[in-house]
């Protein structure tokens, strides 16, 4: 048939079809339902002669048109999709010849599958050609089905009754995204699309890919009950084919719902542990350390973040009953257990002169309260080592080590281990994944951050009030953060209480929003320790600090 001028479309006489009959330029008219042809008011006798296998003269493979008995597909389904097979001396099917057409119909290659061992083989010029079937529904309709197999595109389309145009992809789901794309203008003819991929994960996983490249409601997914199309086919389960063809659900991009259909979630227990700070201020405004939350902390240089540190892995191990990971990037790990047994002992036992005053009995004592639990698990490392490694530790720790506090100390040094010089977007790429990294493990991480250099008369280490603006590097930091404490400490001030005390102000406050000063932490040169003290700054108080100094 000549491609003509399509006038309109109308019922058939014939098959009783309301809208298959296709009026053409020049009064010819062609059922797509009974495939018949006719001509003005009258139909014609004969049907229309169907495309040729060999049409194009190539020496292809060749067999007879008969049924697939041991798929339960039908001589009239074969012949429509001019699929031809080879027999056996016992008449049974050995081969099936599944043929391949281009974009103008003709014939240039074949699948060939052999049913003994299941394998596949193919001739002619199959990454020129369309789709299987495409060339038998040209002018596009209402549904069109896309299966992942020529034998599944036969058994939907005798499971419809014949009723929809039905094709497959060419080479299984691993194909199926590059045939949509190449095909998408003839897809795009039909008003719905309905994939009818194989009930497994590489199905699925097709589908969703393939949905997305439609416009939304375009592309519906069958959620199907048995493998693939074939197997409701053998089983004689057309009901069930019809019910979950016709109950295809539209793509949903992950995440999105309606909130009535998942109002449950309200009510289910609430797996987030809580662990209170040390200090009474940081928990009226931020009610504990949680689980799957990060949280940074920020100062200039001696404002205390690291013995804050301590004071939190220390606390960490005595009111939780978890393992605890630890990052120390700026020292060595003896150090770092010499400064988590320091807490224990309220004394500075990372300074040798003061170790001697102990005895290695006590020595081996606080090493026993800490330490010696097993429940910390520190990073020795050495040299230069990449973000990518870091952050596999860290996984490493949360779920092999069933670590669930995560403490890093500090972030430029994280950085610093990205190539290339862009240090705003590797703190970006870097927030990100210790972001996803925190919703995977549901760990509680505790980060630090630097600050950038201050500028005006008063620096950071004059007690320079501490803003989010402030935050070395990117706005990401503030942005991913669940909260965001910083550290601020005069220490030139003359009067040695405010020398000696960190102010420790909420920057941001996702969990509950309040932000602002929230506590006042002495520092006591003779143990390392931070205290908690009343505002320093009012009279009342001030007499009370100098006697604790």
């Amino acid at each position: 048939m000549s491609e003509s001028k399509v006038i309109k479309k109308g019922s058939c006489s014939r098959c009783g079809s309301s809208d298959a009959n296709v009026l053409y330029e020049g009064g010819t008219k062609f059922c797509f339902s009974c495939r018949t042809y006719s001509k003005g008011d009258e139909d014609m006798e004969q049907p229309q002669k169907p495309i040729s296998i060999n049409s194009n003269h190539q020496n292809f493979s060749s067999g007879v048109i008969d049924g697939i008995p041991d798929r339960a597909i039908k001589k009239e389904t074969t012949q429509f999709y001019n699929v031809q097979v080879l027999h056996d001396r016992n008449h049974n099917v050995v081969k099936h010849i599944y043929p391949y057409y281009d974009i103008n119909n003709s014939h240039i290659g074949n699948k060939i599958r052999l049913v003994e061992n299941k394998g596949f083989s193919s001739e002619g010029n199959l990454p020129r050609a369309v789709m299987f079937g495409q060339q038998k529904f040209p002018h596009g309709g209402k549904y069109l089905t896309i299966c992942e197999g020529e034998i599944d595109a036969m058994s939907a389309y005798e499971l419809q009754g014949s009723k929809w145009a039905t094709i497959s992809i060419k080479n299984g789901c691993q194909s199926a995204l590059k045939d949509i794309k190449a095909n998408y203008d003839y897809i795009n003819k039909f008003e719905k699309v309905v994939l009818c991929f194989d009930n497994d994960e590489h199905g699925r996983n097709a589908a969703t890919k393939v949905a997305q490249v439609f416009e939304p409601n375009k592309c519906l997914i069958m959620d199907m009950r048995y493998k693939d199309a074939n197997e409701y086919l053998m089983k004689g389960k057309k009901q069930e084919f019809t019910q979950d063809f016709w109950n295809a659900k539209p793509y949903t991009p992950a995440g999105i719902h309606n909130l009535a259909d998942i109002t449950s979630r309200i009510y289910e227990e609430d797996n987030t542990e809580t662990c209170l700070y040390p200090y009474d201020g940081l928990n009226e405004k931020l009610y504990g350390i949680r689980t799957g939350e990060l949280v940074t902390f920020t100062a200039g240089t001696g404002a205390g973040k690291s013995s804050l540190m301590r004071e939190l892995m220390h606390h960490l191990l005595t009111n939780t009953e978890h393992n605890i990971g630890v990052f120390s990037l700026e020292e060595n790990i003896t150090r770092t257990m010499l400064h988590i047994m320091s807490v224990e002992a309220s004394d500075r036992l990372y300074i040798k002169e003061v170790q001697k005053n102990y005895t290695i009995e006590q020595m081996k004592e606080f090493e026993r309260k800490t330490i010696g639990t097993r429940r910390f698990y520190g990073f020795d490392h050495f040299g230069s080592i990449t973000t990518d490694e870091i952050l596999n530790r860290v996984r490493y720790m949360v779920k092999a080590l069933d670590c669930k506090y995560i403490l890093i100390d500090h972030l430029s040094i994280l950085v610093s281990g990205i190539e290339g010089e862009d240090e705003r977007r590797n703190i970006d790429q870097l927030m990100t994944k210790l972001r996803s990294l925190v919703e995977e493990t549901r760990c509680a991480m505790l980060l630090v951050s630097h600050l950038r250099r201050a500028s005006g008369d008063k620096g950071q280490e004059q007690g320079k009030e501490i803003s989010l603006s402030m935050l070395r590097g990117s706005h990401s930091i503030a942005q991913i953060s669940d909260a965001v404490i910083a550290l601020e400490r005069d220490q030139q001030a003359e009067d040695p209480v405010m020398a000696n005390t960190t102010t420790v102000r909420v920057l941001k406050n996702r969990y509950a929003g309040e932000t602002g000063i929230s506590a006042y932490l002495l520092y006591d040169k003779d143990t390392g320790r931070l205290q908690e003290i009343a505002n320093p700054l009012e009279s009342n108080n001030q007499s009370d600090v100098e006697d604790f100094l």
